[in-house]
């Protein structure tokens, strides 16, 4: 339930987007984050800054986009995004000396862990920290790749282009990245004993 919300204001998006046109699509995408934000604050008490920054930047630039009946403003959303999570990644590590996927990959195997077994063990993940590092820097450039790319599409190619591009390639590059990570990262797991 808590994946399909996720991605339940992109789903909405596209379909809002075929059916009728941006500008419907922005505002349903807006709404639909309100009701993430809503979600979230109800399901555990808080709401986290990423869900924040995430609306923040809808609202404004979909609010522009729909005010200005300008989809420009709109295709901007996902560059400025994946720029600051790019910058998020590199701030974090070369300045404040903190590796973000490292604390994610560590979040992320735990939770499973604790989900499996059932109980809350501290069974160390043994993961060298060059793995780490080069998953670090995988992530900071591949996140400012897709910035750019996103730029080019949707300069270079057909509104309906870019939203396919958003939806489906989007998507699938973030799939095939986390595909990379867990291979890159699946010898040092620990196996399972049952």
């Amino acid at each position: 339930m808590a994946t399909l919300l996720e991605y339940l204001p992109l789903i909405l998006f596209f379909a809002v987007y075929k059916f009728v046109d941006i500008y419907w699509a922005t505002g349903v995408l807006i709404v639909t984050s309100v009701i993430q934000l809503a979600y979230h604050y109800f399901q555990s008490g808080h709401i986290a800054t990423r869900h924040w920054v995430f609306f923040a930047i809808a609202l404004v630039l979909g609010g522009m986009t729909i005010l200005f009946q300008d989809e420009q403003f709109i295709m901007w959303k996902a560059t400025v995004i994946y720029a600051i999570l790019a910058l998020s990644l590199l701030v974090s590590r070369y300045v404040f000396k903190k590796n973000l996927v490292e604390k994610a990959l560590i979040g992320l195997l735990k939770s499973v862990s604790e989900k499996e077994s059932g109980n809350n063990t501290d069974t160390p993940i043994m993961i060298p920290q060059s793995i780490y590092e080069q998953l670090n820097l995988m992530w900071m450039l591949l996140l400012a790749f897709i910035s750019a790319l996103n730029l080019y599409v949707a300069y270079n190619f057909s509104l309906d282009t870019w939203v396919n591009f958003k939806v489906f390639g989007l998507m699938g590059i973030t799939f095939v990245a986390i595909l990379l990570t867990m291979m890159r990262i699946y010898k040092y797991l620990p196996e399972d004993n049952s």
